[in-house]
């Protein structure tokens, strides 16, 4: 029997292989994938910001309508997410309306970041709706490739 976090790092692994996906296209790195209650990716996606012109193309916000339309329901009730980053307020509010059960994240976005590093919208208790949260799942190697994205492009940027 495989413990939730060799699962939680399993899926990680998968939402990384999206990020490197983003990668390779000179989006940002940010993947994430989502798994239903028997432990099956049934979506995932990386950020589409630049290639879609559309600041709401965030992997986790494409991931979550690839999901519904897998399901044929809005309703994520039994699934979670996972994302390698931090999510940002806009892809936290989707969360909790599409009523996903839990969100495992990875590196902290200090910009952006939903979950306590830039503001915390899991402080008040959501009326209506329960998130389960764990955050920095594989911290290390999702903020190592951001890390790298950016470096780069400083260094193109430079020339």
């Amino acid at each position: 029997m495989t413990n939730q976090t060799e699962l939680d790092e399993k899926f990680m692994k998968e939402a990384l292989k999206q990020a490197s996906s983003a990668f390779e296209v000179a989006e940002v790195p940010i993947g994430a994938v989502i798994v239903d209650g028997n432990h099956e990716i049934i979506a995932s996606s990386h950020n589409l910001v630049e290639s879609y012109k559309d600041a709401t193309a965030h992997a986790e916000m494409l991931c979550i309508q690839r999901a519904s339309q897998q399901l044929g329901n809005w309703r994520l009730l039994d699934c979670t997410l996972y994302t390698t980053v931090e999510p940002c307020s806009m892809c936290l509010g989707a969360m909790f309306l599409s009523r996903l059960k839990r969100l495992v994240w990875g590196a902290h976005d200090f910009r952006h970041g939903a979950c306590g590093s830039w503001q915390n919208l899991l402080e008040c208790k959501h009326p209506i709706h329960n998130l389960e949260v764990t955050g920095e799942v594989l911290k290390e190697e999702s903020a190592s490739l951001l890390k790298q994205f950016f470096k780069e492009r400083r260094e193109v940027n430079d020339d």
